[in-house]
């Protein structure tokens, strides 16, 4: 996949507001494969929604979402299936953790759908993220900056065209938000890929290539 494009899209709950200010609602926006976006937007403004959409988890819009050329409206069940696999990697905000297993455990659960790192690769990442000694802890037993960076990894244990980090740092100091963002980097550097952070607050501090107020 080379391209993202918003082609006039509009929650369905923001087409009446006649105070809509936003350079991606109901306008036309193409994320390229290969650049790096900030999407600002204040508490409210569909931050999460616009991931839902990409995800296709949702489709109450107006307007058009297109993968390269094709409307993702298009797609059944297996195409997601295969977008979210190969495709288009997401950092939930939420982290969607599973808290009775232990840190490796919820990135390994997802590796063994890829294939894409030797378990030495992981533990090299969860070193890096200066948690090397929670791999076998409970995720449940983690704090939350902790887990962030479990579900970092989590998000870079597959093929990707693009990444979305939906705030992925608001719970780490500076110093472990710049390891993960640089963990990533890297990672996204080796695939080519595009990068999506959303933010509304505290950033990943990137070179961004283009920021997008929502």
């Amino acid at each position: 996949m080379e391209s993202i494009n918003f082609c006039s899209v509009c929650p369905q709950v923001f087409i009446h507001r006649e105070d809509l200010d936003s350079e991606l609602w109901k306008q036309n926006v193409e994320f390229k494969k290969g650049n790096t976006y900030l999407v600002e937007a204040d508490s409210g403004q569909g931050k999460s929604t616009f991931c839902s959409y990409v995800l296709g988890y949702r489709h109450d819009y107006q307007g058009v979402i297109k993968f390269d050329q094709q409307d993702v409206k298009t797609f059944k069940v297996k195409d997601w299936t295969n977008i979210r696999l190969s495709h288009v990697s997401c950092l939930f905000q939420d982290l969607c953790l599973f808290p009775e297993l232990t840190a490796f455990e919820n990135v390994e659960i997802k590796n063994r759908l890829t294939n894409h790192k030797s378990k030495g690769e992981i533990l090299q990442w969860f070193k890096m993220m200066g948690i090397a000694d929670k791999v076998d802890t409970q995720i449940g037993l983690m704090s939350f900056g902790q887990q962030q960076r479990v579900a970092m990894m989590r998000a870079l244990v597959q093929p990707f065209d693009f990444i979305i980090a939906d705030e992925p740092i608001s719970h780490l100091d500076d110093n472990n938000s710049h390891i993960m963002g640089k963990v990533m980097m890297e990672e996204v550097g080796r695939q080519g890929a595009g990068v999506i952070v959303t933010s509304i607050g505290k950033r990943m501090d990137l070179q961004y290539d283009y920021t997008i107020r929502l």
